[in-house]
Order: structure tokens, then C-alpha cells, then sequence
């Protein structure tokens, strides 16, 4: 491994940050920060931001009323065009209460608790990346890191931000948990998240029959119609996994409910089984039946671009100076790296240590990926061209 004197002095502050890393990691895996618990998700932002300040890092909330606020932090770069981003967010899907239940541990240099991987590992990861270069003499280039809070529920209020804080990026680095692999992630699936209200007309079951328009009848056709339009072969997967109706069994149902899981790998997938469903829903049959489409989140599929090719290839050779090897890997997960890459800025996913069992109980993370995995994010941004990309938007529907 050839290194310049800069390259040298980033990775040598980063290797002796192990401990204050892990030191962190737990503070903050201590804190609930369910997508829904903004005080909670603010809390860690509070801890987060008294990192930055110790370091000399200037940070930016960009409030938000009902979810956890957005930190930003900016450093100045000596390059002029383009920028690069550390992205992660802050929630996690646990609800109040699991950190007390399931406290965070260490054994055998594997890191536990909620939230572990996905992402705060990610998010300690990004900022001592920032620390590293602030306190060696700079970024190369100008850098943002924004810590966000509600990725876990498609990020219905810091998407705008996002998409701000990537347009004219010269690269991007999401911080969601590396693969168990070791892998990083080049394309993710995007995602639509849909609740449908149906209406019908309520009569007696026994007595009026014929009087009532069951919407528990239209929900059942719509299910059935829904699911036909799946297509593995492709990669479009519609599930229905919620389904509710009714008020009592003697009654001709006169609401019903059903919540949409939609996967899809591009966007022009994305526009086609979103006009399939909202036909769908359109559809009043039998007759005396509503529907509509009361809620509504998503995001866009992380699609491989030529630039997105040669960011994932510039890690992957910082990735062999550090000492570690990484290919890039498909998921049918989403995530925030959809929307700053629809945007045009180059983007590569999962450049967290690496985890597993996200969402469940057994979650973890590798804590001696930490400072290879930050070393190599920096080694990244130290070696990327600074030009500016073009500014381009792909709308959600």
C-alpha cells in the first residue's frame, strides 16, 4: 500500500479511535430512538452534536415538529465542485423500553443491542470520519454529514433534506450495516408502503341482505387482484400484510382496510405497478363500494450508474490498502441511498462495520470492523475526484 503523508495521517488517528468508537456506540445503543419517539431520537441527535462540538465540528439541526430532527454537520474541503456526503439516520424500529430489556454488550468483540447495526455503529462510524479529518488538517474536499430520523419509516420528513444535502455531491456514502459478508450494497430495491380505505354500505346480514355493499367483499377481490400483479421474474414483489374489516359478524361490512408492501429494482417498474395498484383500488365492485389511498410512503431503488460503478470500485481498492476485500451486493431491502442517487450523485451503500440480524432481537455488530471500515470511507473521500454531478430528480410516482 502506497500512501501520501495526508493518507497516512487520517488512518493513523483512525486506528487508535477503537475504543472511544465502541465507547460511543454505547452510549447512544443506551437511548430508545424508535422511528416514532422523537425526544428519543433527538436525544441521541444531543449526544451526536456534543461529539462534533468537542472535536471543533460546527453542526446544524434542521428541526422538524413531530419526527426526530435532522443534524447536520459541514466541514470546509480544498478542492472546489463537488461535495461528498456520510449519510445514516438515527432511528431505530425497537419501541421504548428494549434498550433497559436488551442493553448493549460486548462479547468476544461482537457489539449487541437495538439499533447496534442498523445504524448507530454506522452513524459513530461516519463521525469519527469527520473527526479524523478535521483534526489532521481538513477534508479534501467540502464534507456534510447528516444524521437523520425516520429512515425507518421511509423518511417522510428528512427526504427533501436528503435529497438537498446530496444534489451536486461528488459522492455518497450511506452508512447503512455492512453485509455479514463484509459486503458493501451497489443496488437496493425501491419500495411503496400503501394503505387502502374501502367503504361499503352496512345492512343486516340475515334480515337485508341484499341492502348492504360489503366492503369486506371488495377488500377480498382487490387482494386477489393485488398479488396477481407480482412478478418474481422481474423483481416486483406486491404482498399484502395487513387486511381488516367489518363490525360484527351479523352485519353487511361497511369498512375495510389493507396495508401494500411493493418492491420493484428500478423506476420505470416503479411507475408501472403504481398505476397497476391505483387502478386497482379504483375499481368499485361490487357495486356500493369505495376505495382510496389514505397513506402513502416509499422509496426509490438504488440503481447501478456508471458513476456509481467507479465509486464502488474506488472503495473497493481502498478497501485492499486497508487490508480487507469487498464486492458489491444486491439486497431487496430499501433505504435513504435510493433518493440521493435519484438525484444524480454518486452512491454506495452499506459502507458501515459490519452486522446482522437487523430488526430482530439477535442484532449485532463486528466491532473490529470499525476502524477498517472508517479508514477506508476516508481513504475514499481522500481519493475521489471533486467534480460536480449533474443535478437530475426521479419523482417517487
Amino acid at each position: 500500500m502506497t500512501l501520501n503523508d495526508r493518507e497516512r495521517a487520517v488512518l493513523a488517528w483512525l486506528a487508535d479511535r477503537h475504543d472511544a468508537m465502541a465507547d460511543l456506540l454505547a452510549e447512544i445503543v443506551a437511548i430508545d430512538s424508535g422511528s416514532r419517539d422523537k425526544p428519543g431520537i433527538d436525544r441521541v441527535g444531543a449526544v451526536l452534536r456534543r461529539s462534533l462540538a468537542g472535536a471543533g465540528i460546527p453542526t446544524r439541526v434542521i428541526a422538524h415538529p413531530d419526527h426526530g430532527d435532522n443534524l447536520l454537520a459541514e466541514l470546509p474541503g480544498d478542492a472546489p465542485g463537488g461535495h461528498a456526503l456520510l449519510l445514516g439516520h438515527m432511528d431505530t424500529v425497537f419501541p421504548a423500553g428494549t434498550a433497559a430489556e436488551r442493553p448493549f454488550r460486548i462479547a468476544d468483540g461482537v457489539a449487541t443491542g437495538p439499533g447496534v447495526a442498523d445504524m448507530k455503529a454506522g452513524l459513530v462510524m461516519n463521525l469519527f470520519v469527520a473527526q479524523a479529518f478535521a483534526a489532521t488538517g481538513g477534508a479534501p474536499m467540502p464534507l456534510s454529514l447528516l444524521c437523520t430520523g425516520d429512515e425507518e419509516i421511509a423518511s417522510p420528513a428528512s427526504r427533501p433534506v436528503i435529497e438537498a444535502a446530496a444534489r451536486g455531491a461528488a459522492l455518497v456514502l450511506n452508512a447503512e450495516p455492512g453485509r455479514a459478508s463484509g459486503n458493501v450494497v451497489t443496488r437496493r430495491k425501491g419500495a411503496l408502503f400503501l394503505r387502502v380505505a374501502i367503504t361499503g354500505r352496512a345492512a343486516h346480514s340475515g334480515v337485508e341482505p341484499g341492502k348492504g355493499a360489503s366492503a369486506i367483499d371488495a377488500m377480498a377481490r382487490k387482494i386477489l387482484k393485488l398479488h396477481a400483479l407480482q412478478d418474481l421474474a422481474a423483481g416486483t414483489t406486491v404482498n399484502v400484510g395487513l387486511a381488516s374489516g367489518g363490525v360484527t359478524v351479523n352485519t353487511v361490512a361497511p369498512q375495510a382496510g389493507l396495508e401494500i408492501d411493493v418492491r420493484f429494482r428500478d423506476h420505470a417498474a416503479m411507475r408501472a405497478v403504481r398505476q397497476a395498484i391505483e387502478a386497482i383500488v379504483a375499481e368499485e365492485e361490487p357495486a356500493g363500494t369505495r376505495a382510496r389511498i389514505v397513506d402513502d410512503a416509499g422509496f426509490l431503488p438504488l440503481v447501478e450508474s456508471e458513476a456509481g460503478q467507479a465509486l464502488f470500485s474506488l472503495y473497493a481498492g481502498c478497501a485492499r490498502d486497508i487490508g480487507f476485500a469487498v464486492e458489491g451486493e444486491f439486497t431487496g431491502g430499501s433505504a435513504d441511498s435510493g433518493f440521493t442517487a435519484s438525484v444524480g450523485a454518486p452512491t454506495l451503500c452499506a459502507t458501515g462495520p459490519v452486522g446482522g440480524g437487523a430488526h430482530t432481537p439477535e442484532e449485532y455488530c463486528r466491532l473490529d470492523t470499525m476502524v477498517p471500515r472508517a479508514q477506508a470511507a476516508a481513504l475514499t473521500i481522500l481519493r475521489a475526484p471533486s467534480s460536480r454531478v449533474p443535478q437530475t430528480q426521479v419523482p417517487l410516482a
